[in-house]
């Protein structure tokens, strides 16, 4: 008997907790799990290259200076004019003359008066040239100073076209004094002729008798 209150009690227990689970209220079930939300559309992946690499930037050229027009020499100039006036008729000469004359005095126009003036080739206007070249060597500004080679050189060369001019005119003044000699030589050999033509001719003798 006793080894059956142990199974009595096992089967009991198990009746118990039987009725005790039939009597129990049922736990609501648990809420379904959120959806997991919708992946989201991952961004185009832009593949950025890398920017070549720049060559270090040139330092900017420095800016030359500007380069003023080269200024002619004076005597460029004159010797310009001197092969213009040269080519020159005796008329435009002497129009180059009064027009250079009625100016004001600067050492170009100085030195191109002069140089118009030999071309005239007249004892007055060697003179007045030569006298314009005096003035220009006396002149000590700049413009003068670059001239006073070149004017003494015309003073030089006038000096001697004069010298020349005068040994010619002696010559040629000798040789009318020569031919004026030979003219008064010749007129008086042709008077003695004559003297001799008008004079009668010598007596004609009468033939000898044999």
């Amino acid at each position: 008997m006793q080894s059956e209150f142990p199974l009595v009690r096992a089967l009991a227990a198990c009746g118990a907790a039987a009725v005790l689970g039939a009597c129990a209220v049922p736990a609501p079930a648990p809420p379904p799990p959120a959806p997991a939300p919708a992946p989201a559309s991952e961004p185009m992946r832009v593949m950025v290259l890398p920017a070549p690499p720049q060559a270090a930037a040139a330092p900017p050229a420095a800016t030359a200076p500007a380069v003023p027009p080269a200024r002619v020499h004076p005597v460029e100039t004159a010797v310009s004019y001197a092969d213009r006036v040269r080519a020159l008729a005796p008329a435009e000469v002497a129009q180059e003359v009064q027009r250079l004359g009625d100016s004001s005095y600067t050492p170009a126009r100085a030195i191109q008066l002069a140089l118009a003036l030999g071309q005239a080739r007249t004892p007055a206007s060697a003179t007045r040239a030569q006298a314009l070249l005096q003035r220009l060597l006396a002149d000590t500004s700049e413009d003068a100073r670059g001239l006073h080679g070149f004017a003494r050189l015309l003073l030089a060369q006038m000096a001697e076209q004069r010298r020349v001019e005068e040994q010619a005119e002696r010559l040629a003044q000798q040789l009318r004094e020569a031919q004026r000699r030979i003219d008064q030589l010749n007129e008086r050999l042709e008077a003695v002729r004559a003297i001799e033509r008008s004079l009668p001719g010598p007596a004609q003798r009468p033939p000898a008798r044999p």
